[in-house]
């Protein structure tokens, strides 16, 4: 099975899934409201939102004869966390680099 971070962003590569994610914040949604922009059936943003539920990025409720789905924010945590990850690290480096250039600088006008 695959890991979390990968399967979240296999599910936030495809632009159909993006912008049904979009259209989630500005509330719940069913899937006929979330089919309504798309050229695609029912059946397949069905598909797209399994996929979004699989990655914990949505989910669907009960609510008499439809489920309204809805954004799960926590579900980003795991992108969240990786890229904060990742933007320390190359801040890091480029801060490093940086004094490198200015000692390097002070160097030669000496």
């Amino acid at each position: 099975m695959a890991d979390q971070l990968s399967t979240t962003f296999a599910a936030l590569a495809d632009p159909t899934r993006r912008a049904i994610l979009a259209r989630l914040t500005a509330g719940e949604a069913t899937v006929n409201e979330l089919a309504e922009p798309f050229e695609i059936s029912v059946q397949a943003v069905s598909k797209h939102l399994k996929v979004l539920e699989n990655a914990g990025l949505i989910s669907r409720g009960r609510d008499a004869q439809s489920r309204p789905c809805r954004l799960e924010e926590a579900g980003l945590a795991v992108v969240t966390e990786w890229l904060e990850g990742h933007r320390r690290m190359w801040q890091g480096r480029f801060d490093r680099l940086d004094r490198k250039i200015k000692e390097i600088q002070r160097e030669e006008s000496s």
